[in-house]
């Protein structure tokens, strides 16, 4: 029987008609999305099910989907979709994180433009048959300079295309290597010399823990006077009260934001504000990206579905049905030890080194590899997955090898995970135990054998009395319950390391308790995705 695939939003008819083309039987009903009873009454009878933004895929849409086996977004977010609810089906969820690049980057342009030369209010000011020249000065974007915070895909198109304005390009970007910095024409800095320096600030990261309110108040009032600031990328990024106040004290010369913290905005600090142009998130909306999204999508769910390929997956390697069996614990493994290292490193990473001993050795290198990268650079960009990651540390000039050697210890396998940067190198290393549950065994080159959970506190002090004991008092003093406690050394009185299993996300004020001891050197609070 051919598979089945509903179409619940809105696709173009090329891309349904590709679903047919290779024999999958597809249904299209495009408003269906926006009628949750209705969905879930026949989400039943399909493999996969392909989305835009308006269909959400809820626990209850998944628990009702008994036959479904892919969700394929045509676009990059998938906020709309509950991932964990969907791995925990076994539903893999793709989307296109390529479709759409040129099109959002074209639109923080023409929001700079519009921003520069008061656009909207020129023209509402037109039509209302006023005449008003002398009103609307602007200024050049030529011999400007140009802040942008996060210099992937889409920003590094911005880049490419502000040098083509003849402007002075700065970028900040924890994963933006050096060589690649010069070839792309741009200046590395710091955030905070980029907001000294920069005419325009244009924002192209994810929403994260490390980005949401990047451009704080306390930021924005570093900026240099008569800034303009642009973000087409997520709302959450920026304080929109401290940037009002601050247009309105003319500290700021403008903004044009397509984004904003909460969607859709009916009310908004920036609203009716002088110079300030707002859309309604149209950073993807143009006939282009839309039809490359769609296409994409369509592609990528029928070779899924009737030859197992996986493309652009965010919850499930790239791997065959019959290594997954045996790699599974091995690629989560690979996925902790990255995002280990990831939640570790603040500073642009130069090189990634991955070590594979034993077993593990003669398994899908690639995958694993592609996994521990991943692990990396999701701790900036929860969007990579396993396909995008080596692009992603490609663009940003990082270089990637490996290494495999026959078992040379007591496990018959293990990972050793080494990342290089300007400052330092950095390592972690674990084993999948008998059980199938993964062990960090090495960190810094000290032997441990920690547990992993989802909420874990790692610390490093000297070898001295009372450590466990300031630990524990301090864990307790804030309400946090430790699991498990894993404590290591490099010799008697020398370096120590300490990594907590803890109950739940331990709060900045414990951190700062802790720190406030002066008996750790490092304190750092980490999640993991055990699920």
């Amino acid at each position: 029987m051919a598979p089945k695939v509903l179409v619940s939003d809105k696709l173009s008819e090329t891309a349904v008609q590709i679903f047919r083309d290779r024999g999958i039987d597809v249904d299209f009903m495009p408003d269906l999305g926006k009628d949750k009873e209705k969905l879930a009454e026949v989400i039943g009878q399909y493999d996969g099910l392909a989305i835009r933004s308006a269909t959400k895929v809820t626990p209850t849409i998944l628990d009702a989907a008994t036959n479904l086996k892919v969700v394929g977004r045509a676009g990059i977010g998938t906020d709309n979709v509950d991932k964990e609810a969907a791995s925990k089906k076994g539903v893999i969820v793709m989307n296109t994180p390529f479709g759409n690049m040129i099109t959002t980057a074209e639109h923080a342009i023409a929001m700079m433009f519009a921003v520069a030369r008061q656009i909207p209010e020129a023209s509402a000011s037109t039509h209302a048959g006023k005449w008003e020249k002398s009103k609307f000065m602007g200024t050049e974007l030529t011999g400007k300079t140009l802040g942008v915070i996060g210099a992937g895909n889409i920003g590094g198109i911005v880049c490419d295309r502000a040098r083509g304005l003849k402007m002075k390009v700065v970028a900040y970007d924890p994963f933006l290597g050096q060589e690649k910095a010069d070839k792309m024409g741009v200046e590395k800095v710091e955030l905070d010399e980029l907001l000294a320096r920069a005419d325009f600030i244009t924002l192209h990261v994810p929403l994260t823990d490390q980005t949401r309110n990047i451009l704080s108040k306390e930021n924005l009032e570093k900026t240099k006077k008569g800034v303009r600031i642009i973000n087409c990328a997520r709302g959450g990024l920026v304080d929109e009260e401290a940037l009002a106040d601050l247009l309105k004290s003319g500290h700021v010369a403008g903004a044009g934001f397509d984004v904003f913290a909460e969607e859709p905005a009916k009310e908004n600090p920036l609203f009716n504000l002088p110079n300030v142009v707002c859309t309604p998130h149209l950073g993807a909306a143009t006939t282009e990206a839309q039809e490359n999204v769609a296409l994409q999508v369509a592609e990528q769910m029928s070779d899924y579905l009737l030859t197992g390929a996986v493309t652009n997956a965010l919850n499930m390697p790239s791997v065959t049905a019959e290594e997954a069996k045996v790699m599974g614990p091995w690629i989560k493994l690979s996925d902790h030890l990255g995002n280990f290292i990831g939640q570790m490193t603040d500073e642009p990473i130069k090189a990634i080194n991955i070590l594979y001993d034993g077993v593990v050795s003669e398994m899908n290198l690639e995958a694993l590899t592609c996994s521990a990268v991943a692990g990396i650079m999701k701790s900036v960009n929860p969007e990579v997955n396993m396909v995008s990651a080596p692009v992603v540390a490609k663009e940003r000039g990082v270089k990637i090898s490996t290494t495999k050697q026959d078992k040379s210890g007591a496990f018959e396998g293990y990972i050793k995970l080494t990342v290089v940067t300007d400052k330092r190198e950095r390592s972690i290393g674990g084993t999948v135990f008998s059980d199938g549950k993964p062990r960090f065994i090495q960190i810094k080159g000290i032997n441990i054998d920690a547990e992993i959970g989802a909420h874990m506190l790692y610390t490093t002090n000297n070898d001295e009395p009372g450590i466990i004991g300031t630990l524990g008092q301090t864990m307790g003093e804030n309400g946090v319950n430790i699991a498990n406690f894993t404590l290591g050394r490099s010799a008697a009185g020398g370096e120590a390391i300490a990594l907590l299993y803890i109950d739940h996300k331990v709060s900045p004020e414990a951190i700062k308790n802790l720190e406030a001891t002066g008996k750790f050197q490092q304190v750092r609070a980490l999640e993991f995705d055990v699920a």
